[in-house]
């Protein structure tokens, strides 16, 4: 996910998202003790993704305070 694409996210979906890459985050290091993964990239990617969303987040917050 770009950040161009989550400026274009409402606030609702902004917490939707973060809340499903949560959930993909924790089923990776569940199938990671589990069996062997094969992208282990995803694993950065997501937290990346996590990242971005929280700073749009709270920059709007901030803007809106």
């Amino acid at each position: 996910m770009k950040a161009k694409e989550v400026h274009k996210l409402s606030d609702e979906e902004i917490l939707l998202e973060a809340g499903r890459l949560r959930r993909k985050l924790f089923e990776l290091r569940t199938q990671a003790v589990t069996e062997k993964i094969q992208d282990t990239a995803q694993f950065k990617q997501h937290r990346k993704d996590i990242a971005r969303l929280l700073t749009e987040r709270s920059m709007r917050a901030k803007v809106n305070a």
